[in-house]
């Protein structure tokens, strides 16, 4: 129980925002993620409290998400045909090779920045 209590600060006393442990805030608060899986977006509404964890791997030693107000959420825009078509050119140019301008049905990696037979030319030759 003494980790609960280091992140329990419903007051904001300590924080400056009220700070829950993970999975206990109250009702009536959701994170971006879980603001847009309900259809909503923030709509410029500043953070209203945070959940906080314990977290050995980090540098801070704390992991935090950001909690927004359910009822002063707006709903989620709708795409335009606009933003459809720049975002079928975008993910077009991501499955694009620059090197021998095949599209394929995948992405290229970006690790590799080419396709991989264009990438591994003597691997492909040999198989």
């Amino acid at each position: 129980m003494p980790a609960y209590s280091k992140c329990f600060d419903p007051d904001g006393a300590r924080f400056g925002i009220p700070t829950f442990p993970w999975r206990f805030a109250p009702d009536g608060y959701a994170t971006r993620r879980q603001l847009r899986e309900a259809g909503l977006r923030p709509g410029g509404q500043p953070v209203a409290a945070q959940v906080m964890r314990s977290r050995r791997g980090r540098k801070a030693g704390v992991q935090v998400a950001y909690l927004y107000r359910v009822d002063l959420a707006k709903p989620v825009r709708p795409m335009t045909s606009r933003k459809w078509g720049a975002l079928a050119l975008a993910m077009l140019a991501r499955r694009t090779c620059p090197q021998c301008q095949i599209t394929y049905g995948y992405c290229i990696p970006t690790s590799l920045g080419m396709c991989v037979p264009c990438a591994y030319p003597d691997e492909q030759r040999a198989a």
